[in-house]
């Protein structure tokens, strides 16, 4: 694998319909799984520091736990004040069980 990719966690790390939280390298990410499909984000919300993967996840939908405002996991886009600026999304990949990202791509592939 390229050295831009990195092993975040165990797919059993991660319960349908949740997220968590992992330290990698100097990054904090948060993974998801929603419906069977995992996607890998930045975890500090844009807007104020706080945990997304403590937040609440609604569908594809993860709403900071601080301010409320919310984010679209899948593309990062903002679906809620006070939120302005989008979250950081990664490319995920799949792999004997393992999840992990390409830390220089986003989650529609492209380099970031």
């Amino acid at each position: 694998m390229a050295d831009s990719i990195v092993r975040i966690c165990a797919q059993s790390d991660i319960a349908p319909e949740s997220a968590a939280a992992f330290d990698v390298g100097d990054k904090r990410l948060a993974v998801f799984n929603i419906g069977g499909r995992f996607y890998v984000t930045d975890d500090e919300c844009t807007h104020a520091s706080a945990s997304l993967a403590e937040g609440m996840l609604d569908g594809d939908i993860i709403e900071c736990a601080v301010h409320m405002g919310a984010f679209h996991v899948p593309t990062g886009e903002v679906k809620s004040p006070p939120c302005q600026v989008a979250l950081r999304t990664y490319q995920v990949v799949l792999k004997d069980g393992e999840v992990f990202a390409d830390l220089d791509r986003d989650a529609a592939g492209e380099l970031a």
